[in-house]
């Protein structure tokens, strides 16, 4: 049964679920819940069904056995749009068509709120114009996104899940391809939206260092389960690294921000 929840608060959890594509699941009895107000990372090798369950959290993926409740309910007995208005979706390397601008796309954000009838509102246009400032694109809503450099595609596709206003935010891999500097960029923001909006995060992340600095909750994967969760202390240590991923690691101190730093043991060295 799903647990109770307090008004205004955006609840995810799974119960039982089972995940896959054709016969095989691809994750098989998950029970998680998504800690509300929090950052949460999750990680894990390659094939363990970390984006599998994002789609599944995001009601792309049906379940073939079990459920995902979004305040209270079924997720997939709600309709797309009153799911659109409470979640919103980063897919890994998102597209769009060409010739698009900043403004078009971000606007595309408003479609949940949108009825047959409505005409633009005051409140879209506010929440389009909130998104920009937040993401810092007011001065390129007007450029394509094709033209954007990596690190403002990814925030003009941030700004279209922000235009929702969608108080939880699932993104898959939102620092794929981009460069040191982009990445940390993208960081910092998703921070700033979950201290100053109050937006929850979900994000899947490869490079275990920056979840383990920017998220408040660790969610760590093996074979479509949850191998262990909790703070980035009690998560990122040496036999979390051996079980979930095959490698021997120290971990240390960040010595920027105290939080665990994961460093491959390399054999002979030393």
């Amino acid at each position: 049964m799903p647990r109770e929840i307090t008004p205004q608060t955006t609840d995810l959890e799974t119960s039982d679920l089972v995940l896959g594509y054709g016969s095989k699941p691809v994750i098989a009895g998950l029970n998680f819940v998504v800690p509300a107000g929090k950052i949460t990372a999750i990680i894990g090798a390659n094939g363990s069904g970390k984006s599998t369950l994002l789609r599944g959290l995001s009601r792309v993926l049906k379940p073939t056995n079990g459920s995902v409740f979004l305040n209270g309910r079924d997720i997939h007995e709600q309709s797309t749009k009153a799911v659109a208005r409470q979640v919103g979706l980063l897919p890994q390397g998102p597209t769009a068509p060409s010739g698009l601008t900043v403004m078009d796309l971000v606007r595309r954000g408003r479609y949940p709120h949108q009825r047959i009838f409505d005409q633009w509102s005051r409140e879209d246009e506010a929440a389009v114009q909130k998104a920009l400032t937040l993401t810092r694109l007011s001065d390129s809503a007007g450029d394509l996104v094709d033209h954007l450099s990596g690190g403002q595609r990814q925030r003009a596709w941030i700004a279209m899940a922000l235009s929702q206003d969608a108080r939880l935010m699932l993104l898959d891999e939102p620092t794929t391809y981009l460069d040191i500097a982009h990445q940390v960029e993208i960081l910092e923001l998703l921070r700033k939206l979950n201290i100053e909006e109050a937006r929850t995060v979900v994000m899947v992340v490869h490079d275990i260092n920056q979840g383990s600095r920017y998220a408040d909750h660790v969610v760590a994967m093996l074979n479509g389960d949850v191998a262990i969760q909790g703070t980035p202390d009690e998560v990122v240590t040496p036999s979390m690294m051996e079980k979930v991923f095959g490698l021997k690691a120290v971990v240390i101190a960040d010595p920027a921000t105290g939080t665990p730093l994961c460093v491959p043991d390399i054999p002979g060295n030393g």
